[in-house]
């Protein structure tokens, strides 16, 4: 009798295989024998130019962006220093002068 390795997911010992895939019976997870977790890849953060963004750069906004609830305006041009990136839809946290902290989207603004 082979020997079949124990679920990943609750490590029961009764796993069974049933054609190409694996089946723990107590939790219902099927897997395939050699299917390792894919590694995860470093996400890579652009701008508006396709320049490579990291933490600690200078960035300047390529476009007018209104500031939701208010009446105020970011105008093009504005440098913004010492970025920090974050995953989300808004991926740059930084502090803009005159304004405050915010969130922008990397395809707004251009490397410094």
């Amino acid at each position: 009798m082979s020997t079949l390795p124990p679920c990943p997911q609750c490590h029961c010992e009764y796993t069974y295989e049933d054609g190409g895939l694996l089946i723990c019976p107590e939790c219902a997870h099927e897997w395939v024998p050699e299917a390792a977790p894919a590694p995860q890849e470093a996400r890579v953060w652009k701008d508006a130019h396709g320049n490579v963004l990291q933490d600690g750069d200078a960035v300047t906004l390529v476009k007018d962006l209104k500031i939701k609830g208010s009446s105020a305006v970011v105008k093009v041009g504005t440098k913004v220093k010492n970025i920090r990136l974050i995953d989300g839809d808004h991926d740059i946290d930084c502090k803009i002068d005159g304004f405050g902290a915010m969130q922008l989207k990397s395809e707004f603004v251009k490397k410094a």
